[in-house]
């Protein structure tokens, strides 16, 4: 979300993945491998070369979190009882934990259903004030 979120506040600007590394100081490696998923969603676009980088592939009022959400974990399985092929849990079954916490995912996702990156990050001006300022290419 905060690579979605940094492209936001910087429209029609292409954002380098090290400008977002730096920002946020979260690893290179991860970035670039979560840009190039959100790319594959047509969440960004993106671009190789020297001066190559990513920006928005839609408008931020057509992201929505609880779908970028739901598309970039891995799976649904929040808990090993989730996944009936793999679960090795002995008190499946009678367990009360499965259904609260099938309950309260489905809370979580409804209240992001609604939110999309526009209302999140605003006009940006807050949020640009809290990052460091991108370099011009």
């Amino acid at each position: 979300m905060r690579i979605l979120m940094h492209c936001a506040i910087h429209p029609g600007r292409i954002v380098r993945i090290q400008d977002v590394a730096t920002a946020f100081d979260i690893s290179k490696a991860h970035l670039l491998k979560s840009a190039r998923h959100l790319g594959q969603l047509g969440y960004l676009s993106t671009s190789r070369g020297r001066n190559g980088g990513i920006q928005l592939g839609m408008a931020p009022e057509r992201i929505f979190v609880g779908k970028v959400i739901r598309e970039l974990e891995d799976s649904g399985d929040f808990v090993e009882c989730f996944n009936s092929q793999t679960n090795t849990c002995p008190i499946v079954g009678p367990c009360k934990l499965t259904g609260l916490f099938r309950k309260g995912l489905e809370a979580f996702y409804k209240e992001l259903d609604d939110v999309s990156l526009a209302d999140i990050v605003g006009d940006g001006r807050a949020l640009r004030d809290r990052l460091p300022l991108l370099e011009l290419a």
